[in-house]
């Protein structure tokens, strides 16, 4: 007895040889064209007009699937042949039924639409050709219609199941597409995060290594006269490479997988609250800053904290690099009702505004661009420029709410 994956493995066969399978529906359609020549009462020349005629139609068959059209006008000339021949319908004509199908399924819609015309006028010709004597011209015209309705149904059966293999190939192409923008924003929000650890390992190692050089060459000139001095300072650079590694465990920790049993240590991101240990680490390194919260601290959102954050970190750094001899800065948050307020001012008389025009005290473009990047990404304004009289000015107003 035939088992469920009998009929399955039959069935992925035929679905294989489509051909195949035409084939032998049109051997077997025109065995029956045989059988109706051989009991027929028709002339000599019929008779043998219908053998070839018959072969035709069950080409048509055979071939539907990859030739349509030319198996239609195939068919069109077979059906004119059989009204010149005097050859009445029999079984072979199943082939234009079949035929009408097949065009109105996989043909252009010109040729669909030709394959409807056919299969309304086929049935109203063989009516007139084959008129009976002894019946009205009405009962013609009810057997007329009665006949193409067949035909019809082919059509329409072909065409509603041309539509929905359009629409499910349409299902198919936008799926394929919706895949293609979902791998587009992936890279790009892939380089968006590399870019942001970028910026963020730009700020860290140049904040935290100009302090632990200040450092060092100040332990370095005092190592002799003043050893308390220099226990201090390198206590300083102890702590500040230590922060520095913190952070960049941070940052590199998403793009790096941990061993089984390794500790990933990872720190929280600077916020508005480590402004103050950031000028007090600014101070330790030799630089006066004058530090003022205007108005009732609160809590605000994380990109705005980080942002304020590494603004104020950025300007020390380059105050502290290029201000020059003797410099002194002040850092002023101010809190307003819609947003965040940062100034940050210096009286240097270095090249600083110039090394912030070049894109950073690195030369890498992380100067005025970077905070320009920051400030933008969280819908702020930055105004930044050298002050009157000497020094530079870096001015940031960062809304509680992102701008639409």
């Amino acid at each position: 007895m035939p088992t469920l994956g009998d009929v399955q493995r039959l069935y992925e066969f035929l679905r294989r040889h489509p051909t195949g399978v035409d084939t032998f529906w049109a051997v077997l359609l025109v065995g029956f064209g045989f059988l109706w020549l051989m009991e027929a009462s028709v002339g000599r020349d019929a008779h043998i007009a219908g053998v070839p005629i018959a072969l035709a139609l069950g080409a048509t068959i055979a071939l539907r699937r990859r030739a349509p059209e030319k198996m239609l006008v195939l068919a069109i000339l077979c059906g004119l042949a059989q009204m010149a021949m005097d050859i009445k319908p029999n079984p072979t004509d199943f082939a234009m039924l079949v035929i009408v199908y097949t065009v109105a399924v996989s043909s252009s819609r010109p040729a669909s639409r030709f394959a409807l015309g056919v299969a309304i006028s086929a049935s109203p010709l063989a009516a007139l050709r084959w008129q009976p004597t002894q019946q009205g011209w009405w009962e013609d015209v009810v057997s007329a219609v009665f006949v193409s309705i067949p035909f019809v149904l082919a059509w329409v059966l072909g065409d509603s199941i041309r539509t929905r293999r359009a629409y499910y190939a349409q299902l198919e192409e936008r799926a394929a597409r919706l895949e293609k923008e979902r791998e587009a924003q992936s890279k790009v929000a892939v380089a968006a995060e590399r870019a942001r650890i970028a910026r963020e390992l730009h700020d860290v190692v140049a904040h935290n290594v100009s302090v632990m050089v200040v450092q060092a060459d100040g332990a370095a000139y005092v190592l002799d006269s003043s050893p308390e001095q220099t226990r201090q300072a390198l206590e300083t650079i102890s702590g500040t490479g230590r922060q520095a590694l913190a952070e960049m465990r941070r940052l590199l920790g998403v793009l790096r997988t941990g061993e089984p049993g390794e500790e990933n240590t990872y720190v929280p991101q600077p916020d508005v609250e480590q402004i103050d240990e950031l000028v007090e680490q600014v101070r330790g390194a030799g630089l006066p800053v004058d530090f003022k919260v205007v108005g009732s601290p609160r809590q605000l959102p994380s990109g705005v904290e980080l942002t304020a954050y590494r603004i104020v970190q950025e300007a020390l750094t380059n105050t502290r690099k290029h201000g020059g001899p003797d410099v002194g800065a002040s850092v002023r948050l101010t809190y307003f009702d819609d947003g965040l307020g940062l100034l940050v001012e210096d009286d240097g008389r270095g090249a600083q505004h110039e090394m912030y025009e070049d894109g950073g005290a690195d030369g890498s473009g992380h100067g005025l661009i970077g905070m320009r990047e920051r400030v933008g990404m969280v819908g702020g304004t930055l105004d930044a420029g050298p002050r009157p009289g000497g020094g530079f000015r870096i001015s940031a107003l960062l809304p509680l709410k992102p701008v639409r």
